[in-house]
């Protein structure tokens, strides 16, 4: 049952008010830990940036569940890439999400559905996976972060999920230069697609490699204007494309505000 919004939208402000001075560290950290957030989960897509938060959790709290959700129109470096990620930094909670097969059998029989409607796949194929699997959970930890896309770009270390549970995101004020570092100094392994041109990585059907200058996600849904699969919502509302500018000044003098 969604929690009373004003109460949560009160607890978020607190706990953004709290942590806003606090590393991606000890936001981490204290939000695994703070009763105020209650449980969490990581949800990862083991895509081209995610194994810099799954490190900090390998470290913070390996018994961290973690959801990686197996579209099954990954492509298959992700596949071996999740696997190997895993093991090398002994994540102890590892659930695979999939779509129920009932559903893909009845909604995309034959996998084609992404040629005529990327939303609605998608929702089947992460949406609703994500949304069941979330179910007894307080909140989720995401790798977002406010240089990646224009809908990113007001970001906070806590959020609203429409009244459900809480979102936090511990890396939002990192940029690449922060990753980069962090992957060097960590002796991290990277998805082997980010030498092959893809600095965000969805599924195959719908991800292509990004020429020097594009903006990094500018390979998801080429053509299309979709940069959001769905999975994250803003105000209660499911996020698939750049908000309007009306939307986003707003956004931003709330967050001024706050």
């Amino acid at each position: 049952m969604p929690l009373d919004l004003t109460d949560l939208d009160q607890k978020i402000a607190g706990l953004n008010d709290r942590y806003r001075h606090h590393s991606a560290t000890a936001v981490l950290e204290r939000a695994l830990h703070d009763p105020e957030v209650g449980q969490l989960a990581l949800v990862s897509s083991f895509g081209a940036e995610s194994v810099v938060l799954l490190h900090l959790v390998s470290v913070i709290a390996p018994g961290t569940p973690v959801l990686f959700i197996d579209t099954q129109m990954l492509f298959p470096e992700t596949l071996d890439y999740q696997r190997d990620l895993a093991d090398k930094l002994n994540l102890t909670d590892m659930r695979l999400i999939r779509a129920d097969r009932r559903d893909t059998n009845f909604e995309d029989p034959d996998g084609t559905l992404h040629q005529f409607n990327t939303d609605d796949c998608c929702n089947l194929r992460k949406t609703v996976p994500l949304e069941r699997a979330l179910k007894g959970f307080d909140g989720w930890i995401t790798g977002r972060k406010r240089f990646q896309a224009t809908t990113r770009e007001a970001l906070e270390f806590f959020e609203n999920e429409g009244g459900k549970r809480i979102k936090v995101n511990p890396l939002a004020h990192w940029g690449r230069e922060d990753l980069e570092d962090y992957i060097v100094n960590n002796r991290l392994p990277r998805h082997p697609l980010v030498a092959k041109g893809y600095p965000s990585i969805g599924c195959a059907p719908c991800t292509s490699p990004v020429a020097e200058g594009e903006d990094p996600r500018s390979g998801r849904w080429r053509g299309q204007a979709k940069v959001e699969c769905g999975i994250h919502i803003v105000d209660g509302r499911v996020v698939r494309g750049p908000l309007p500018a009306a939307e986003a000044e707003a956004a931003a003098l709330k967050e001024k505000i706050a």
